[in-house]
């Protein structure tokens, strides 16, 4: 049985009332402190009580003291009729018979799959982060709080499955904040899968019992910002904050920090309560201010320094893992706010613009293929920005951004660079053995985007550069599985990630291109086939072999892991 880890306050009693002061503030902490106590096989310290029985009802953090209050008055939403902003999708034109014939099956199977996956994380895992989809088990990586639950109600709103929903509400609404399995709190993925999925499941069913669930996460959350700077720390430590003393962190993921923007302000709006929104109004003050002073102006290092509120200093710049979703961001938030709040236009256009000339390029295909990739660039300054062409399944979410902002914000351009982004995902895919795309690779860059031959020499000789080793290299890449055009594969893994789907989706409502739809079936079914299990779907450890060499045993046993992460119902089947 998993031991569960309570938020505790490691201090006696009479200290504890004197640090926090007052009345009513101490049982607060005590009632912490005993729950923890209660639910570990520990000891009491020498001089503390025994431990006690956890106390009815809820923890609340909306009633722990605040250490640091916000000084002066809270950033407000923005106020006013929202703009008429441009329209995003493509006016579709009547469906044929045979069109609307294949896409309800295509959908009733992806349906199946969900369900599928549902009904075993219903009978293994009911109430755990994640149903282990080989052994059966359960894991608890995100505090314990059901995130698979949490981040599926929305899906199972959209797919009909009513019951499923009302079931699934029962549970969710009754997740305790004053319990966790980690010791450690990532913030921002607490604010995706579960203030996240609250809000969305609230927004379509309109369940109040959804938004108080989702002010309860809110409130704690917000003691993650509880610091002298009021920088949130990313990877937070409860019992720190009963403490009374925290501070952000030197270092810092800049996706981490600046991520939280859209689910904090969809709480503001719809609770009315302009606190949540004050908390990342004040982070995206720090970037528009020190965007231009960074060593590749318009962009942001990967690690940032929130203890000190300096962003600059990092030389590693990227749209791919650990940055990713900062930019994604803008022009949603610029939706959200009805094109009322005009720093994430300017946000989105210049690190764009600085994107565009250093961290997008077209790779060397076989056969010459139209695409583009985004890579990561290390700058220590403008004039140089070297670039490093990789590609990973994380930043294939990049198609979709430009796509999005180039219609929000009327940049032609930027759509037809998301069509290229999302057309090089669906290239990676069909390039790899089994249909599927891995999580981290590199190519070679071509030397200009209008057109770029294969040379297979200069291919040849980036593999054996990269590498360095002194066998043939023509074994090397016999030896690595390396398809045309790859010059390393360092991480072979498919964790059941949504971001190149994502992209194919929202280009497909863009656009209205059919062979996009087509695109993203290829990619269900390749998925399908490589990762289901005997219960449900499974991540898969290495995509560079062949499903026949699979099916022989020649990889030296399956290479399916025992991992589910919740985004894979709640986002790639969605």
């Amino acid at each position: 049985m998993i031991s569960l880890r309570r938020y505790t306050v490691f201090i006696a009693l009479a200290a504890s009332t004197l640090l926090l002061g007052g009345y009513f503030r101490e049982p607060i902490v005590s009632q912490a402190r005993y729950r923890f106590r209660s639910q570990t096989p520990l000891l009491a310290a020498p001089g503390e009580p025994p431990a006690q029985p956890a106390p009815t009802g809820p923890f609340r953090w909306d009633v722990v003291p605040t250490q640091y209050p916000v000084a002066g008055p809270l950033a407000q939403l923005p106020t006013g009729p929202p703009q008429k902003l441009p329209r995003v999708q493509h006016e579709f034109q009547k469906e044929s018979e045979d069109h609307a014939k294949t896409r309800k099956e295509r959908q009733a199977a992806v349906r199946r799959s969900f369900q599928r996956c549902w009904y075993a994380y219903e009978e293994h895992a009911w109430g755990h982060d994640e149903l282990a989809p080989l052994s059966g088990g359960a894991k608890d990586g995100f505090g314990g709080w059901a995130a698979t639950l949490v981040d599926n109600l929305d899906t199972l709103w959209i797919m009909g499955m009513n019951e499923d929903f009302t079931k699934a509400v029962e549970a969710a609404v009754n997740i305790d904040l004053g319990v966790s399995t980690t010791e450690t709190i990532n913030v921002f993925e607490t604010t995706i899968r579960h203030l996240g999925g609250f809000l969305s499941a609230y927004d379509m069913s309109g369940d109040v019992r959804l938004l108080e669930k989702a002010k309860e996460f809110g409130e704690m959350l917000l003691k993650a910002f509880d610091t002298p700077n009021r920088l949130p720390i990313t990877r937070w430590k409860p019992q720190k904050a009963l403490m009374g003393s925290q501070e952000a962190d030197p270092v810092v993921l800049v996706a981490e920090i600046g991520s939280l923007t859209m689910e904090f302000t969809r709480l503001s709006q719809v609770t009315g309560d302009s606190k949540w929104y004050d908390a990342v109004a004040r982070i995206t003050r720090l970037f528009d201010k020190q965007q231009e002073k960074t060593h590749l102006p318009g962009m942001w290092p990967v690690v940032v320094n929130a203890k000190v509120a300096e962003l600059t200093e990092d030389t590693f710049f990227s749209l791919g893992a650990m940055s990713d979703s900062l930019y994604e961001y803008f022009p949603k938030m610029h939706a959200m706010l009805g094109g009322l709040e005009p720093v994430y236009k300017k946000l989105y256009n210049r690190s764009m613009s600085t994107a565009i000339k250093n961290n997008l390029y077209r790779p060397m295909t076989p056969s010459n293929e139209d695409i583009l990739m985004s890579g990561n660039v290390r700058a220590t300054s403008q004039e140089l920005a070297r670039l490093d062409p990789q590609g990973q399944h994380l930043v294939c979410f990049a198609g979709g951004m430009f796509a999005l902002g180039g219609k929000l914000f009327n940049e032609p351009t930027h759509v037809e660079i998301g069509k290229k982004l999302t057309d090089g995902c669906i290239w990676a895919y069909k390039a790899l053995p089994l249909g599927i795309m891995p999580e981290v690779f590199n190519m070679v860059a071509c030397d200009s985007r209008v057109s770029c031959e294969l040379d297979e020499d200069k291919w040849r000789r980036a593999v054996k550069d990269r590498h360095a080793e002194k066998i043939d290299v023509d074994e090397m890449i016999k030896h690595l599985r390396l398809p045309k055009g790859f010059t390393d594969i360092s991480d072979r893994r498919y964790i059941l990630r949504p971001e190149a789907i994502e992209s194919v989706f929202i280009l497909y409502r863009i656009t209205g291109e059919q062979y996009l739809q087509d695109a993203a079936w290829d990619m269900f079914v390749a998925i399908t086939n490589a990762t289901t299990t005997e219960l449900a779907n499974a991540a898969v450890s290495d995509v560079t072999f062949s499903a026949a060499e699979l099916a022989r045993g020649t990889t030296g046993g399956t290479t399916q892991f025992d991992s589910m992460e919740s985004f894979w119902m709640a986002e790639t089947l969605k």
